[in-house]
């Protein structure tokens, strides 16, 4: 086993549970204090209103950070199965490259609500997602 998989096979795990308590937590208490609609309302909508705000904010970056973490040691593994193979490395560069823009787009969302600075959200949502999509894309790739 290589040194940077020792101990880090939670990450995933972890980056996972994270991200899904950080939604739960925000829209149990946005439906608590009577912030939003309990029928459905848009993620964002439950991070909207102190105190569910700071909750959403905080552990959403404690999730992106997960998800950095989480890239880099797929990265090293990727790196370390194929150290010669010129495309591959150029692939795996990328691919930790857009990895991490999705997890800056993660943090815009969590720290620019989208009724204080909805430009800043709305980018930062796009971000996430079309960058998370091109980072699975090649991994999925890399995989193949």
């Amino acid at each position: 086993m290589w040194w940077f998989q020792q101990g880090l096979s939670f990450l995933p795990s972890a980056l996972v549970i994270w991200t899904f308590a950080t939604f739960i937590f925000s829209y149990i208490t946005a439906i608590t204090l009577h912030h939003v609609d309990p029928a459905l309302p848009y993620i964002s909508d439950t991070g909207t209103i102190p105190p569910e705000r700071c909750l959403f904010g905080v552990m959403l970056n404690i999730a992106a950070v997960l998800g950095i973490a989480t890239m880099y040691v797929r990265y090293k593994q990727v790196h370390a199965l194929n150290p010669e193979e010129n495309l591959i490395i150029k692939l795996n560069k990328a691919g930790l490259v857009l990895g991490i823009l999705s997890c800056l787009g993660l943090s815009l969302v969590a720290n620019f609500q989208k009724s204080t600075l909805f430009i800043v959200h709305v980018c930062g949502a796009v971000l996430a997602f079309s960058m998370g999509s091109f980072y699975m894309f090649v991994q999925t790739i890399l995989s193949y």
